[in-house]
């Protein structure tokens, strides 16, 4: 039961994630988070995030911002790094998800989503049988509404944990270094 939210991978940080790996395998559309997954919750766009964006687009990738949030937090940053979004999309629901590839021309074979939570992000792109990516969140500081949320995650990491323990996979991938 607790599958439904476990992620295929996941990695300490956004910024360690091997794209190149990706795209050799085929992947040509990344939909991303924002909020924790890219920069701290709130921030504008930064110098490294504008950076990975950049060089992903440069890769060949077509980029895609998907966010529960209203749409002057989603504009501001997509305005900064360049990148088509969709506002309050309705994570988990799957519908945003299919928009998302449709928007960027991808199918769930050539589409990755990288996001920071289990039960909006990853289950959300479960749903939508789309490869997931789970981060570690940039910073612990977060809304209480997502605070709360973090401790059911906990106990359904726990359960990902010994699956991949058991299966002799990695739990937490380090990465490389991206820059």
């Amino acid at each position: 039961m607790l599958e439904r939210f476990y992620p295929d991978i996941y990695i300490s940080s956004t910024y360690k994630i091997d794209f190149g790996k990706y795209y050799n395998a085929g992947y040509r559309g990344i939909i991303f988070d924002i909020d924790n997954t890219l920069v701290t919750h709130g921030a504008p766009a930064d110098k490294r995030s504008r950076k990975l964006i950049k060089k992903l687009q440069d890769m060949g990738f077509k980029i895609l911002f998907l966010s529960n949030n209203k749409e002057p937090r989603v504009k501001m940053f997509c305005d900064a790094v360049g990148g088509k979004y969709i506002f309050k999309a309705g994570k988990p629901g799957k519908k945003g998800y299919m928009r998302a590839m449709e928007m960027l021309g991808t199918s769930r074979e050539t589409t990755l989503f990288i996001g920071d939570q289990l039960f909006t992000d990853v289950w959300g792109a479960r749903n939508a049988g789309i490869f997931s990516i789970l981060v570690r969140p940039i910073n612990k500081k977060e809304e209480i509404q997502i605070v709360l949320k973090r401790y059911p995650e906990k106990i359904v990491l726990a359960f990902y944990r010994h699956k991949c323990q058991k299966q002799g996979k990695k739990y937490l991938e380090e990465g490389t270094d991206g820059d």
